[in-house]
């Protein structure tokens, strides 16, 4: 296993986590909700089409690497999927969402935080699909 140790960066992880941390606090002092993606991009589509909270919400998720580019140098991003492989990925997500009543920041950051067992067996699932995922691509299809 190789590492990339100029990637290896704990204090802006740290940094980014304390802040994710803070965001999902203040939403849930300031506005009674979860800060979990998918409940909160599916409050915007119909039949629910409500919250200007929503909005301002994502629309802080999307600038924030624009802000980030005017402190530091943007990690470069390397995708090595097809357009197809993209979409049927994008689609497992949605269904895999749907299937645990929310995605893995309201459950894995919001939910384990309130002591939420149903968030815990989410999780645990979500972890699991990824390690299998990541096992099965590198050491059975040799990608």
């Amino acid at each position: 296993m190789n590492v990339d140790w100029s990637g290896f960066t704990p204090a802006i992880a740290a940094a980014g986590g304390l802040l994710i941390g803070a965001a999902s606090v203040l939403l849930m002092l300031g506005a009674g909700r979860i800060a979990g993606i998918s409940g909160i991009l599916g409050g915007l589509l119909p039949p629910e089409r409500g919250g200007g909270w929503r909005l301002a919400f994502l629309l802080g998720l999307c600038a924030a690497p624009w802000l980030y580019r005017l402190f530091s140098a943007l990690p470069p991003i390397t995708v090595q999927a097809g357009t197809p492989q993209l979409i049927v990925a994008g689609l497992l997500v949605g269904l895999g969402t749907r299937y645990a009543s929310g995605c893995t920041s309201g459950h894995g950051v919001c939910g384990l935080s309130r002591g939420s067992r149903r968030s815990l067996a989410a999780t645990a699932i979500f972890m699991a699909a990824g390690f299998a995922t990541v096992y099965v691509l590198r050491h059975v299809m040799g990608n």
